[in-house]
């Protein structure tokens, strides 16, 4: 079970390391450049059980090298990334946008961390950016380059969908929609011997997740390893001044994740329990 956002306030990081603490929440992906970073590495640092990825933001954030060393990834104006993931998208898919710099970037956030004493189990990126090979692959580059081998397989499967009915239809839309990225994405993600899971679980209920959502799909849980990535916070003020959509449901998807507590025969782990493929 992996919780995003680790880092982005101190409500976020409260709300993951309590559910780590009562033995629901195994994973969570840590951002090298947000508001509670700090917090967030000390935290990680004195919660050894806790596996800890690296969140790489590309979009919506500010980057660790200096603007003008990443000039096709960030705003001129302002030296963050974009705030829209479309605007983000149309510049990768018109080749405005260099894989060396993406490499390079992925690299600095996971070299940040690293540096300060946490042992990284995994990659993902925010906002799932990575399900476009053009982002997949020099970000693959930057973590194997690091000696980080596992990487979230950002696609959400089927059943999991059909277990969803309340999401939005837009939401559903997109989310069956990017499937098809998946037999590529997976190839690359085999070929560079990165161990990943079977899927993802809950990304079509990322902002409505709750108990009742939560329940259907782990009563359909299939064999295999399954990702259920969450976005658990406090409702605060901190939060209050974060661009995010992610606001007043992350209060419900703290307290959704008790479910987790009916379903005793689901084994609750990590990244770092994942094994790596030999390319």
């Amino acid at each position: 079970m992996n919780a995003d956002d680790f880092g982005l306030t101190s409500g976020v990081n409260r709300a993951i390391i309590e559910l780590h603490g009562v033995g629901l929440v195994t994973s969570t992906s840590l951002m090298a450049r947000a508001g509670a970073t700090e917090e967030a590495i000390g935290l990680a640092l004195a919660a050894p059980a806790l596996g800890v990825g690296c969140h790489i933001v590309l979009v919506d954030g500010e980057p660790v090298l200096p603007p003008d060393q990443i000039p096709t990834l960030v705003d001129a104006r302002t030296g963050h990334f974009p705030h829209s993931l479309n605007t983000f998208l149309a510049r990768l898919l018109t080749g405005r946008i260099r894989a060396a710099e993406v490499e390079a970037e992925a690299g600095a956030q996971i070299d940040f961390l690293q540096k300060r004493g946490v042992r990284l189990t995994h990659i993902d990126t925010h906002k799932h950016t990575h399900v476009l090979p053009p982002v997949l692959r020099p970000v693959l580059r930057a973590a194997r380059a690091r000696g980080i081998h596992a990487i979230r397989n950002p696609f959400e499967p089927k059943w999991s969908i059909h277990a969803t009915p309340r999401a939005h239809w837009l939401r559903t839309v997109q989310v069956s929609a990017l499937r098809w990225l998946e037999p590529f994405c997976c190839r690359i993600i085999e070929r560079e011997g990165f161990a990943t899971t079977s899927g993802t679980v809950a990304v079509i209920g990322t902002g409505i997740l709750d108990a009742a959502m939560l329940r259907s799909m782990l009563a359909r849980l299939p064999a295999g390893t399954w990702e259920l990535v969450t976005h658990p916070g406090y409702n605060d003020a901190d939060l209050e001044r974060v661009r995010t959509r992610l606001r007043a449901s992350r209060d419900g998807e703290r307290a959704a994740l008790m479910v987790l507590r009916e379903f005793p025969d689901i084994e609750l782990t990590s990244f770092a329990s994942l094994q790596p493929h030999s390319p």
